[in-house]
Order: C-alpha cells, then sequence, then structure tokens
C-alpha cells in the first residue's frame, strides 16, 4: 500500500506510540488485501458482492491512510 510513502511509513513505524492510528489502518488493509488475493486465487470462498465489500473498504482504508500520511509528511518536514 503507498509504495511511494514507503520511507515515510518505516519512519511512522519507528514512533508508533504516535501513530497507533495509522498502523492500525495499515494492518488492516493489508489483511483485507491478502483476503482478497485469497479469494481471487480460490483458496477461500467469497461470493463477487463480499470481495466488492472488501476492495470498497480496502479502498476506504487507503484512503484515510494516504490523508494521515500527508498530513505527517508535512508535520515532520518529510
Amino acid at each position: 500500500m503507498l509504495h511511494e510513502y514507503r520511507d515515510i511509513i518505516t519512519h511512522m513505524k519507528e514512533n508508533s506510540a504516535a501513530n497507533t492510528h495509522f498502523l492500525r489502518i495499515f494492518d488492516k488493509h493489508n489483511e483485507l488485501d491478502n483476503k482478497i488475493t485469497k479469494a481471487e486465487n480460490s483458496e477461500i470462498v467469497l461470493t463477487d458482492k463480499e470481495i466488492e465489500t472488501l476492495k470498497k473498504e480496502k479502498l476506504l482504508l487507503k484512503d484515510e491512510a494516504y490523508g494521515i500520511l500527508v498530513k505527517y509528511k508535512k508535520e515532520h518536514s518529510l
């Protein structure tokens, strides 16, 4: 997720006490990504509707994470 912000994400992880919300979002996004991949590879069974719902949730998390990253980058002059 947001690979172009890898350095900022690493910085945030190193300062995790101040960024617990971001880290929860980041972990949840990765969980959803793994679940979607498994469903698309027929490793687990989900309906198309369930996959679509997971993808929408994942996108909302990504949007929220992006907002946090941009704010963090600006606040820390990164």
